[in-house]
């Protein structure tokens, strides 16, 4: 069997065209990265809630899963409240798209002048104690988290995209200033080593990422597949969990960085009740910016047996 036959093309495609389109929307994607990198912050900033609100004006699935997740948490408030949060939401949403340019390939220094850091633990290269930093899918957690590895050294555990270009470039550029990227569907041996070296590791688990290592427990009131792998690695390997909070400040003003202490009694020696502790401190820093969290996800993408879908 010839080599290309097995690649995903399959054996009727022409893999040369396929490798010259790729290469094309690989620099295309790039160099509109680049463009938006050297404007102005607070321009591209206004651009992408401009097209956000002109975005959210046309129907989407994207949309849908928004309002769908606003009903679900959110039933106390009026639909015309949920709307104005929705549209807000949207906003946040594609504007963070817009300035992955300046987080990806604006300079270190750039970064620097946009984030502000608010630490309740004392930051350094290399520490005494595992250290899990656990991130939440708010607008600003890219660029916080590139501050941090300009900052200090630190790995990453990534979710690779479906796109194959974008894909490549977030990888390459998220790891250019020293992050180890480790794929999420790597082994728990590499992490478990790096965590043991007094590196850092950096893991979001706010998304349903399947029953596998998952148990439901309430998110908003609602049963949410919750992953049960930070505390699991917490126990094997000693680690503290110290949750972080990316927000997007007022004005344009850029972005905080927010350190919090270590999660109290975590690991518990319960999986399910670390995996609701998680969904409840989120929740609490949620309700205080409900529209710069990523609520275009499918959150409850998978019900508890016998419990019909919700998108």
């Amino acid at each position: 069997m010839h080599y290309y036959n097995r690649l995903p093309w399959g054996r009727h495609s022409k893999p040369g065209a396929l490798l010259m389109n790729h290469y094309f929307q690989n620099a295309l994607t790039a160099g509109l990265l680049r463009t938006l990198a050297i404007m102005p912050y607070g321009l591209v900033a206004r651009m992408g809630e401009t097209l956000g609100k002109l975005l959210y004006k046309l129907p989407s699935r994207r949309k849908r899963i928004l309002h769908t997740n606003l009903e679900l948490c959110f039933p106390e408030q009026s639909a015309k409240q949920r709307q104005a949060l929705a549209q807000s939401t949207f906003g946040h949403v594609i504007r963070s798209y817009l300035e992955r340019g300046t987080q990806w390939y604006g300079s270190a220094k750039q970064i620097e002048q946009l984030v502000q850091l608010e630490s309740a633990i004392e930051l350094q290269d290399n520490y005494d104690q595992p250290t899990i930093f656990l991130g939440f899918h708010f607008a600003a957690i890219e660029a916080t988290c590139m501050y941090y590895s300009i900052m200090h050294p630190v790995a990453s555990i990534y979710t690779p995209m479906s796109d194959d270009v974008t894909d490549a470039i977030s990888l390459s550029q998220r790891a250019r200033f020293g992050t180890e990227m480790i794929s999420r569907h790597g082994s728990a041996r590499e992490i478990l080593k790096v965590l043991k070296s007094g590196k850092p590791i950096m893991l979001a688990a706010d998304m349903d990422f399947g029953l596998r290592d998952s148990v439901f427990v309430p998110f908003f009131g609602i049963q949410a597949c919750t992953l049960t792998s930070v505390s699991r690695l917490a126990r094997l390997s000693g680690a503290r969990v110290v949750p972080f909070v990316g927000e997007v400040l007022p004005g344009y003003k850029g972005y905080k960085l927010k350190i919090f202490e270590a999660l109290d009694n975590f690991p518990s020696g319960d999986a399910r009740a670390d995996a609701l502790h998680m969904n409840q401190f989120l929740e609490a820093r949620i309700r205080l910016a409900p529209d710069q969290y990523y609520w275009v996800h499918r959150r409850f993408k998978r019900r508890p047996e016998g419990e019909p879908s919700v998108y």
